[in-house]
Formats: structure tokens, C-alpha cells, sequence
């Protein structure tokens, strides 16, 4: 049950994704692992892999082994490159603040690469910022600010992001907060700057925040606005979300470099863990494949104006288009009722618009995706007009828990664009331009590979129907 084209651990246990960085022309991603998981043994360490596309990583084994000092193992935490040599440990050496929770008090140390990242030394066996008695204190993002010459760090602690500044990484002093008390326990921050289509720059903060006491997601918050250095202040007191599924947590964003290397401020990367600590160890990985641990797909992330606001926007990396095996193009397809295509795979990019008379709507217009022959499992994906909304029901076939993502929308226009990506234990829906996004995980069986468009109660047509099946990765 592997994906096809999303990322998988080698074996055992993967969780929490670190922000890639770029060194010599490639990403080098990190993520939490724990090569005892199958033995019943904790702990995480970080391995890493690279990648040129975003689509294909090559595994590149433990970069930081987990119980390596009597701090404990090493948790979620951020790398960045440090140019200047601020820390003392020279030029362009790679740094990584990590969360270590030694006697359980949770604090953030510095680990430092001479290496390009291949692998890591504990620096001063103190922390570089000490619990000052919480506990919930982890995850730190640092970023270097350069119209203050200075690194920043956003850290979560509980229901709040407290936010440091240092010259040195080594010495961090407390500047301010930003606190929501209404989305859960924060974690896995993020703090960025981005230019905008119009031109504009603004500075975007994220969270992994867990919105379903107030019927919200719970993946990644995020507020755009504007930061001083000490404060950030959001344009609109409520948060957006990258995705509106069940399965997009502790995510990450990394900037897009061009080919001098260069950062290109308009597009960024984002990466979440297929998973949510509600049913992490649920899943059938471990029996047929003795592992646990898959990403979604890495996307293409902008920012959109919209009227008198911005928003995040986006798409399946790019990369994805170079490994395509197959394409179907099947036009424009009218379905009145049910219609059952001649096309099986469990491993797809589907694009279409639906297209219907808004003046005699049908009552709901979809996909069933993952079908089994008989048609009793399937992940059902579309529009309910009568709602309206979008939705993802996962219900039908295997899975963690059940339950169907919904998102409303404006069906008056007559016509919506629907991505789909379907690989063997995920679903991703793409709606529209990209701001809303449904990630979910399932488990289908190895026959549950059929496809069948849905018009209930009327007529829609599925405008430039194209399915593109993607090949196993190397």
C-alpha cells in the first residue's frame, strides 16, 4: 500500500516534517523518524532526503540520531544556513534549533553541520532558550530578518507564539506574542514574507492549530499581515487554512530558489504530514508494508489578491507534470445520472470543470474516486448544490475515522474546477484556484481503482476531462 508519487518513510516511523533548505542546487528535507517504532521503541531522530523536483527524494539516512546526548531525542525544530557565521561555528555553517525535552522540561538547543547538512553536532549542552516554567514550549522557526539585521524566532507554547530575537542564535531575548485561544494547542509556527500577484509584499504567520471545538480544521492556521520585527499584527482577526481535510498537519513552507540560487519571493513551497495525532498509529502501512509515515503532495504556494484582501493560493509542485505515464483526455463529458469511465488506476492527477444551467442545478455533482467494482467502497469528491458546498467523503471506504470535509461555496456561476490527486493511501482535492485545498488519508484496496462521474437528480458536464496517471517514483 505505498504511494506511487507521495513521499514515504523507508521504514518504521515518520512524522513531523522540517523546513527543506537549499545547499548546491538541491532541498534537503528533514523529518522526525523512529527506527524503533516497529519494536515498540520511542524517541525520534532527524533523517534526511533530497530533492530537485519536490516530487522525488533520495533517501539520505540519520542526520541527527536520536538519544545522541543526555538531552534527550530530538523533536520538531527548523535549520538555517548561517552566512555571516553568527553562531561561531563558521561560514555558511547549517544550524539547527531543536526542541529536547530532558527530565520532560521542554527547552531549544543548537545543533550546528560543518558538513552541508549531512550530519550534526550538539552544540553547548545548555539550552539556547531555557523553559521558563510552561509546558507546552517547542517547535521553534527562526528566520533571519533583514531590514534589522537579526534572526527571529517564532516558538509555540500552548495557546500562544512567543516571538525572540538574537544576533547570534545562541542568545535569544523575548519580544513579544501573538495568542489564540479559540484554535487549541499551537504548534509547528511559521513566519514568512511574500510577494503578492499585484506586486504588493506582505508577511504571513502560520500554526498548526486545531480549530474543531468551533467546526474549523484542524492543519494549518495561518493570518496574512504585517511584522515590525517584535509584533505581527493580521489583517483580519480570523485565521485562513491551507487545507480544510483531515490529514495536513505539523506542515512546513520553504522558499523557491531559481537557478542562480536566488530566493523568488512570489512562490513558496509547502509540505504536510498525511496524518493526525487522533489515529496516528491507524493504519494498514504496518501490515502490508511495515511502516507508518507519508506526506501530501508538495505544492505550489502564491499570493492572491482578492477585492480588498490577499490569500494564499495552491497547486501540485510543478514538478509533478515530468512524471506523468499516461494521459487520458476525454473532452467534455455530459453525465446525467451516473456514468462509469473505462480508466482503473490508484495512482492519478484528474482535472476538470464542472459545468451545469444554474437555472436547474442538479442536486449533487461528483466523482466516485477508489471505486471497487461493486461501487460499496469509494471516496466520494464534488459539490452538493443544495448545501452548497464542496466536500470529501472518505465514509465509504477504509480509513481512520470516517467523516466528510466540507467548504461552502457560491454554485450561481454554473461551473467549478476540481483537481484531484489520488495515490494509494491519499486523497487531495483542489478546488478552484487553490485557496481551498482537502487533504484526506484512505486506505483502499488493490481492486478499489475505478472512477465513476456522478449527476444526481439532473445534468453537469465534466468540461476538459483529463486524467493523468503518474508513475511510480525511483
Amino acid at each position: 500500500m505505498r504511494p506511487t508519487y507521495h513521499f514515504s518513510v523507508p521504514d518504521n516511523w515518520k512524522n513531523d516534517p522540517q523546513r527543506p533548505i537549499y545547499i548546491d542546487g538541491e532541498y534537503h528535507y528533514y523529518y522526525l523518524y523512529n527506527g524503533d517504532y516497529l519494536q515498540g521503541g520511542g524517541g525520534t531522530s532527524w533523517r534526511r532526503a533530497t530533492t530537485t523536483d519536490h516530487v522525488s527524494f533520495r533517501d539520505r539516512g540519520v542526520a541527527i540520531p536520536k538519544f545522541s546526548n543526555d538531552n534527550g531525542d530530538c523533536w520538531s525544530g527548523c535549520l538555517v544556513i548561517d552566512e555571516r557565521n553568527t553562531a561561531g561555528y563558521g561560514e555558511n555553517a547549517v544550524i539547527a534549533l531543536v526542541t529536547q525535552a530532558p527530565q520532560g522540561r521542554q527547552a531549544q538547543y543548537l545543533w550546528y553541520s560543518t558538513d552541508r547538512g549531512r550530519s550534526f553536532q550538539p552544540g553547548d549542552p545548555a539550552p539556547v532558550l531555557p523553559n521558563p516554567g510552561v509546558q507546552d514550549f517547542r517547535d521553534p522557526k527562526v528566520i533571519w530578518d533583514a531590514d534589522r539585521g537579526q534572526w527571529f524566532m517564532v516558538n509555540a507554547e500552548g495557546q500562544k507564539l512567543g516571538f525572540y530575537t538574537s544576533p547570534n542564535l545562541r542568545s535569544w531575548q523575548r519580544v513579544g506574542e501573538f495568542i489564540r485561544t479559540d484554535l487549541g494547542l499551537l504548534e509547528c509556527p511559521d513566519l514568512f514574507q511574500m510577494t503578492a500577484d499585484d506586486g504588493t509584499s506582505h508577511w504571513v504567520l502560520g500554526t498548526s492549530a486545531n480549530g474543531k471545538g468551533r467546526g474549523l480544521p484542524a492543519t494549518y492556521a495561518y493570518w496574512i499581515g504585517s511584522f515590525n520585527g517584535t509584533s505581527f499584527v493580521p489583517d483580519q482577526a480570523e485565521p485562513e487554512w491551507l487545507d480544510y481535510g483531515y490529514d495536513f498537519y505539523g506542515a512546513v513552507t520553504y522558499p523557491h530558489h531559481d537557478t542562480s540560487g536566488a530566493e523568488d519571493a512570489t512562490l513558496r513551497r509547502a509540505l504536510g504530514w498525511a496524518n493526525f495525532w487522533d489515529y496516528p498509529h491507524n493504519t494498514p502501512t504496518l501490515a502490508t508494508d511495515a511502516y507508518n509515515g507519508d506526506d501530501m503532495i508538495v505544492r505550489d504556494v502564491r499570493l492572491k489578491k482578492e477585492g480588498t484582501s490577499y490569500h494564499l493560493v495552491s497547486a501540485p509542485t510543478a514538478g509533478l507534470s515530468d512524471h506523468i505515464k499516461q494521459s487520458h483526455r476525454l473532452g467534455d463529458v455530459t453525465v446525467t445520472g451516473t456514468r462509469d469511465l473505462d480508466i482503473n488506476s490508484l495512482a492519478y492527477d484528474l482535472n476538470c470543470e464542472l459545468r451545469w444551467d444554474p437555472a436547474s442545478p442538479p442536486a449533487n455533482v461528483g466523482l466516485e474516486i477508489c471505486r471497487a467494482a461493486g461501487g460499496g467502497r469509494h471516496v466520494a469528491a464534488g459539490a452538493f448544490l443544495r448545501g452548497p458546498f464542496v466536500y470529501v467523503n472518505r465514509r465509504p471506504t477504509i480509513n481512520p475515522t470516517g467523516g466528510e470535509s466540507q467548504t461552502p461555496f457560491d454554485p450561481s456561476a454554473g461551473r467549478l474546477t476540481l483537481r484531484i490527486l489520488v495515490d494509494r493511501t491519499s486523497v487531495e482535492l483542489f478546488v478552484g484556484d487553490g485557496r481551498v485545498v482537502h487533504s484526506h488519508r484512505v486506505f483502499p484496496l488493490d481492486g478499489d481503482n475505478g472512477i465513476r462521474l456522478y449527476a444526481r437528480e439532473g445534468t453537469a458536464t465534466f468540461g476538459n476531462l483529463t486524467i493523468n496517471e503518474i508513475s511510480a517514483l525511483p
